[in-house]
Order: C-alpha cells, then sequence, then structure tokens
C-alpha cells in the first residue's frame, strides 16, 4: 500500500495548459516604433537622441491640444484632433 502512495506523489502534471496560453513574442510580432523627424541627431533605429538639446526641445514643443488620452495621444473623437477630410464626390 506504500509504494502504491508513493508512485502517485511522484508523477508530474503537463504544462502544456501554460505554454498553450502565453503566444511566444518573435522580432517580427513585435510592434515597430513610428519613424518620426528629428530636428538633431537620430539613434540607429531613427528614433530622435535624446542626448541632444535640438531633440529635447522639439519634443518639449508639441503641439497643444486640449482633448488626449491617457498615454498622451491625441482623443479622435473631438473635432480639433481628426484629420481633414476631402469632401466627397456626388
Amino acid at each position: 500500500m506504500t509504494l502504491t502512495g508513493m508512485t502517485f506523489a511522484q508523477t508530474k502534471k503537463p504544462k502544456a495548459d501554460s505554454a498553450a496560453k502565453k503566444p511566444a513574442m518573435t522580432a517580427a510580432a513585435k510592434p515597430a516604433k513610428p519613424a518620426t523627424t528629428a530636428a538633431g541627431p537620430t539613434k540607429k533605429d531613427g528614433t530622435a537622441d535624446m542626448r541632444f538639446k535640438a531633440n529635447k526641445d522639439a519634443a518639449a514643443a508639441k503641439p497643444a491640444t486640449t482633448h488626449v488620452k491617457k498615454d498622451g495621444t491625441p482623443d479622435k473623437r473631438y473635432k480639433e484632433n481628426k484629420p481633414a477630410t476631402t469632401p466627397k464626390k456626388s
């Protein structure tokens, strides 16, 4: 009887369920940073190098929008943040 109880205690449960829930991030699946025009020098990936004063000043002088989301991007629900559209032809 004791030997049977020890056998059950030594078996491991398969971990296939936890691996199926977490998809692996690959280099192709990672979101890319948008290319921005920098006022000064840029890094290899094209983003502004914030060690330089010209890039710091450009980042501080962002256009003032009254309606922004928590992450700082313009809220597109408001007219002043929507891009200008061309009139439709009838």
